[in-house]
């Protein structure tokens, strides 16, 4: 009797291994096929020419439906359905267990919308983005609106066709956070508005006159000059300080910054260089350099089978721990200002440590997210975010939304913009079909210091390695308590594993109100 048994376990445990791996298969090969579609955003972003956009959409509207025909393909259905009925006793935290979670999770989302929308969605959005890079350089909202009609109009759709229990925004943003919802992002940031409202405040009062009026794109003056060439050398200096693998990735130009991955050995990321002011080209790079990190950390077997791609929040604390926490810190220009003088001697010949730490955590209003200061930059989220839930919910038009962006931002920064493109054109989010993204970087910041607080816990020594140039303890501990993981895990289940807790704003508030006050003397 028992070894009848234990026979049929055995067949039941073959049945189910060769079951999975079938499974795992179909999803390696839908992996392969996203990666394919990378490689061609990516060109599309860096090097393709304009005159390539109908082509281009083309090829992705083709890939992106062939994609999604592959992941929804019934017999899908029926293994994920077959393998959960079949299930072994698996340990939550297995390979195997979360790869069923993920798929299941993406299956079910994904098999809700028609492949006409797929396909349609990617055309769109690889059209609006040429249109949008050229309506940005002319500042001309009008030309870009037509598109964002349409790529709203297909938002709501997708809300539609997704559910959604509370609001529509949930549909969307469950892409980038599965498990959160616009409610509790309304919580959380509602925690975070009149503190930092206060501290601009408080901040201003300080300084003779308030507040500049707009943030100084020239902040060492118009006559001050820094070159191509040792803009780009300084950012590979800082990239390798922090254990960027060039044998494993590369660096690029683009109109706006961003990291991509095609897979752990093959991560690109891009810069801007700005003549006149060198921060904005080394904070762009530090910042995706952080994300490029987490790409780079991700175990191959778990990028292999689509357990690669984090929740954004995550991953935006890290490219927001290493430009904000780490870069912008004292200890880190202990060691980076003679680096940056060797470069550039004459341009920053009078310059101590204490002076370049001032000068990089200045609170000033900007009327570019990018280049926005610690304690302004989440009043910018809230303006997006905003703008989008209205837009979602009918009670905007595209048409008001220059206007309406304006209102916001003299809401909550004080300025209004003085053309589009530094103002609603300023973001390529939109024009790829990004909507429920933005409020992915305001929980990167909120988990940036949580995450920073509980590696001093572990590894008390890192502001010391930071103040002589040794940046990899801090990549080794992100590496091994965030990184290896993942997407194995949705967001808050994973800052419960790292830091004990849920995500909470305290060490957020705790961190910026310390810092800023010492600052400003408040």
């Amino acid at each position: 009797m028992k070894a009848k048994e234990g026979m049929g376990l055995t067949r039941s445990v073959a049945h189910w291994d060769e079951k999975y791996q079938e499974l795992q298969h179909r999803v390696e090969e839908v992996v392969n096929l996203g990666r394919a579609e990378g490689v061609l955003s990516w060109d599309q972003q860096t090097y393709m020419p304009p005159g390539g956009a109908q082509a281009r959409a083309e090829s992705a509207a083709a890939l992106a439906r062939i994609v999604h025909e592959r992941i929804t393909d019934p017999h899908t259905g029926e293994l994920l359905n077959d393998l959960s009925t079949t299930l072994p006793e698996l340990h939550p935290d297995s390979v195997e267990a979360a790869f069923l979670r993920v798929v299941k999770r993406e299956y079910d989302r994904l098999v809700k919308l028609p492949a006409r929308w797929v396909e349609e969605n990617a055309r769109v959005s690889s059209l609006a983005q040429v249109v949008w890079v050229k309506a940005k350089q002319e500042s001309d909202f009008s030309s870009f609106a037509p598109y964002l009609e349409r790529l709203f109009a297909l938002a709501r759709e997708a809300a539609d066709y997704l559910g959604y229990e509370e609001r529509p925004y949930d549909a969307l943003l469950a892409q980038y956070e599965p498990g959160v919802r616009a409610s509790q992002l309304e919580r959380w940031f509602a925690e975070l508005k009149p503190v930092l409202t206060r501290l601009v405040q408080e901040i201003a009062s300080k300084q003779p006159g308030g507040l500049p009026a707009t943030a100084d794109d020239e902040p060492f003056g118009p006559a001050a000059e820094f070159p191509d060439a040792q803009q780009w050398e300084l950012g590979q200096r800082v990239l390798r300080a922090m254990g960027f693998d060039f044998q494993r990735g590369r660096q690029d130009r683009s109109i706006h910054p961003f990291t991509t991955s095609f897979s752990p050995g093959d991560v690109r990321i891009t810069t801007w260089i700005v003549p006149r002011n060198f921060l904005s080209a080394l904070y762009s790079t530090v910042h995706e350099g952080g994300h490029a990190l987490y790409e780079q950390g991700i175990p191959p077997e778990l990028s292999r089978i689509g357990l690669g791609q984090p929740s954004l929040g995550v991953h935006e604390s890290q490219s927001r721990l290493w430009e904000n926490i780490v870069g912008r810190s004292r200890e880190f220009w202990q060691y980076w200002l003679p680096q940056a003088q060797e470069l550039f001697p004459g341009q920053l010949s009078g310059f101590t440590v204490e002076s370049m730490y001032h000068l990089v955590n200045q609170v000033r209003p900007s009327f570019i997210r990018t280049e926005a200061d610690e304690v302004t930059y989440n009043l910018h989220i809230f303006v997006r975010f905003e703008l989008e839930l209205a837009l979602l919910e009918r009670r905007l038009e595209v048409a008001e939304l220059p206007e309406a962006w304006n209102r916001k931002m003299e809401q909550y920064l004080g300025i209004c913009p003085p053309d589009a493109a530094r103002g609603v054109l300023q973001d390529v989010h939109w024009s790829d079909g990004l909507i429920g993204y933005f409020p992915t970087y305001a929980l990167g910041n909120i988990l940036s210091a949580q995450f920073y607080e509980q590696a001093l816990a572990e590894v008390p020594s890192i502001p010391a390695e930071i103040a002589r140039g040794h940046l990899l303890p801090l990549k080794e501990w992100l590496n091994q308590r965030i990184h290896v993981h993942g997407g194995k895990y949705e967001s808050q289940v994973l800052v419960q594993k790292v830091t004990g807790q849920p995500l909470v704003t305290q060490p957020y508030l705790q961190y910026i109100q310390a810092k800023y006050s010492e600052l400003y003397g408040l």
